[in-house]
């Protein structure tokens, strides 16, 4: 089968996306099938062919503009109804004017005018009702009546259920730009407050070395220049995300921890096997590493030494990510680094996503501490 743009689905779901945006194509193509089946009729009906289509267009004809002028539209079939029953009537029209009616009530329903529903549908079974009471037998009533009645009902709870699942869907979609939004505010203040983090440490250590260590300088200023640099490429990504119809960017995988400690010289240990790891799992590793980095060097003491641990666990259906970043405590730091507040808030909301848990503070030695576990399933 083919795959693609190409594929049955594809093209299935091209046209239903192309028909939303053209909704006159498809009431267009409704009215000229039942126009066509009145055509193909070879009854005698009442009165001349021209005044069959001249009642049988205002039944039908409405219905072109029965989403911005609903009443109108209604207001038009019913008139031309009653001129269908006025005039010598010919039962094998009838079912036109059932459905048009039908999806005139229809119309106000998925549109949300149950009063204005109830009236049109009112007039509709009334109709229903003296036509067949005047053109048909009295042993042919009841059963004739019950089935129009029926599709009265029928194309209510339709219009009902349409209307709802409408209103679930704008709901569902409202929930996925904020949470989408959300998502991106929290990937901004990770990438921005690890990146000033990390560059004022270093500043701040270039500085005090600047007399007694120049090579330890250099080293600095390279560390805040390649932070830097990964800092405005990950934002470049994130506003890439935000622009519709831009393609999306790879985010970072667990493959990525490295290049992330060695920015600012932390010792990585990495245990178990990330293979068969979800998407969605090495990345939020990757931000709560990235965050948990930011929060110890906000605490850590100067010249501590940094440690990040990860154990991934053995694939399988139900495993555990295991992540601790910790420093080795020293003297105060002369300095305090700002922070937002949110850091450990975030951190908790990604733990949160995989029934993890999360601790972090102090340690003895005046150090700072962040453990975090993942519940993850296998992908």
């Amino acid at each position: 089968m083919t795959t693609g743009l190409w594929s049955y689905r594809g093209i299935v779901h091209r046209l239903n996306l192309w028909l939303r945006g053209h909704p006159w194509v498809g009431d267009a193509a409704l009215v000229l099938l039942m126009l066509l089946s009145w055509s193909l009729q070879t009854g005698h009906g009442w009165g001349p062919r021209w005044q069959q289509a001249l009642v049988l267009g205002g039944l039908v004809l409405p219905l072109l503009w029965r989403r911005r002028h609903t009443l109108r539209a209604a207001a038009v079939s019913l008139a031309s109804a009653g001129l269908l029953f006025v005039l010598e009537p010919w039962a094998h029209q009838l079912p036109i004017a059932v459905w048009a009616l039908n999806i005139l009530v229809y119309t106000l329903v998925i549109q949300g005018r149950p009063r204005a529903a109830t009236a049109v549908a009112a007039l509709t079974a009334t109709f229903y009702i003296t036509c067949t009471v005047s053109w048909l037998s009295d042993k042919l009533w009841i059963p004739t009546i019950a089935g129009y009645l029926l599709t009265i009902a029928l194309m209510w709870a339709v219009g009902e259920f349409m209307r709802a699942r409408r209103a679930y869907d704008a709901e569902k979609e409202g929930r996925a730009v904020a949470e989408e939004r959300n998502r991106i505010a929290r990937e901004l203040h990770d990438v921005l407050a690890h990146s000033m983090s990390v560059m004022v440490v270093n500043a701040e250590g270039a500085a005090l070395m600047r007399h007694t260590d120049p090579d330890a300088v250099d080293r600095a200023l390279q560390a805040i220049s390649a932070t830097g640099r990964a800092a405005l490429a990950e934002l470049r990504r994130l506003v890439d995300v935000l622009h519709e119809g831009s393609p999306r960017s790879p985010q970072p995988t667990a493959a990525d921890l490295r290049d992330l400690t060695e920015r600012i010289g932390a010792d990585l240990a990495v245990t178990g096997d990330a293979e068969g790891l979800p998407a969605s799992a090495a990345l939020q590793t990757y931000r709560i590493v990235q965050e948990a980095l930011t929060n110890v060097v906000k605490h850590a003491p100067a010249g501590a030494a940094t440690y990040v641990r990860v154990d991934f666990g053995a694939p399988a259906h139900d495993r555990r990510v295991r992540i601790e970043v910790t420093n080795s405590g020293g003297p105060s730091r002369p300095t305090a680094l700002p922070g937002s507040g949110q850091g450990l808030t975030g951190m908790r909301e990604r733990v949160a996503l995989f029934d993890g848990t999360l601790d972090a503070g102090p340690t003895r030695d005046g150090g700072f501490r962040v453990a975090a576990t993942l519940q993850v399933e296998a992908a």
